[in-house]
């Protein structure tokens, strides 16, 4: 008898908003050039800024690229190209204006949308963007992927430091007694070299389900049904509340007990909101690190 560790990457071991919001600022550039002409460092400044900010949205690696790119058409609405704004007034009511006084609306600036507005409906806005930028998934994921490599190729050293291991996390994993898996929408490649490279922990290929394995809650499925892993109590860390919720809505995975790392990428609003699910236990990161071990 033992214990199963099925950790999410980003978010649960490493915090890697820095660098993925480079990567994606860079991808951006590439992917509509136009768009980022007269666009200066201080404005990439402020859009990797607020990448931190609505970073709880993203699921896979890609869509920090279209963020960057929202972000930039927020600060700067006269470089829109596309009708996304009247689009988005249109299907989910954002008011351009803020508030009523006396007799008169005062403006809200753009199209009404706002970065709490991201956040409260980023799975609804994602498929309109992607659909009105004539973007497409796997391209995306493509170029993001071939941006972070160049950066490696040119700079292994500068790529490595713009991420960091939460505290206690290397020491955690080295010295594990639990079986441990990475269940992660990160490219499996990437994930690896930060595990040797910055936290110094090595983890057998296998044991590393990357972006491209299918959904988190078909790897739990693959995991509790290995016949090496039977009788091992399951544990699931994940710091997307979506991902533990989905998981909670499939009878197959009631084995697992699930956590919500608070340390994570999300928001007070779903600390909050998972608090009152009985299946999720609200974890801080000195308790992960101790259950680790």
């Amino acid at each position: 008898m033992g214990d199963l560790y099925a950790l999410d990457f980003d978010g649960v071991l490493c915090d890697s908003c820095g660098e993925s919001s480079l990567s994606a600022v860079k991808a951006a550039k590439i992917r509509w050039p136009g768009l980022f002409d007269g666009v200066d460092s201080a404005m990439e400044d402020w859009i990797v800024d607020q990448m931190h900010v609505v970073r709880p949205v993203v699921e896979t690696g890609y869509e920090n690229v279209l963020l960057v790119r929202l972000l930039l058409e927020i600060r700067m609405p006269t470089i829109r190209k596309s009708s996304v704004g009247i689009i988005l007034m249109q299907k989910f009511h954002f008011s351009v204006f803020s508030e009523i006084k006396g007799n008169h609306l005062l403006p809200r600036g753009g199209d009404g949308l706002t970065i709490d507005r991201i956040l409260d409906n980023w799975s609804k806005l994602k498929p309109v963007i992607m659909e009105e930028w004539d973007e497409n998934r796997e391209s995306l994921i493509e170029l993001f992927g071939k941006v972070r490599d160049e950066w490696i190729e040119k700079g292994l050293s500068s790529w490595i430091g713009a991420n960091r291991f939460y505290p206690g996390v290397p020491d955690a994993l080295k010295f594990a007694s639990s079986r441990i898996y990475i269940v992660t929408t990160k490219q499996a490649r990437f994930a690896d070299a930060l595990l040797r490279e910055l936290a110094g922990v090595t983890i057998p290929s296998h044991r590393i389900y990357g972006l491209g394995t299918g959904p988190k809650v078909e790897v739990l499925k693959q995991l509790q049904s290995k016949e090496e892993n039977k009788g091992l109590t399951l544990h699931f860390v994940e710091d997307r509340l979506a991902t533990l919720k989905n998981v909670i809505k499939v009878p197959e995975l009631d084995g697992w007990n699930l956590y919500l790392g608070d340390w994570g990428y999300n928001t007070q609003k779903e600390r909050e909101e998972a608090a009152t699910i009985p299946r999720i236990q609200l974890l801080e990161l000195s308790d992960f690190s101790r259950k680790l071990k």
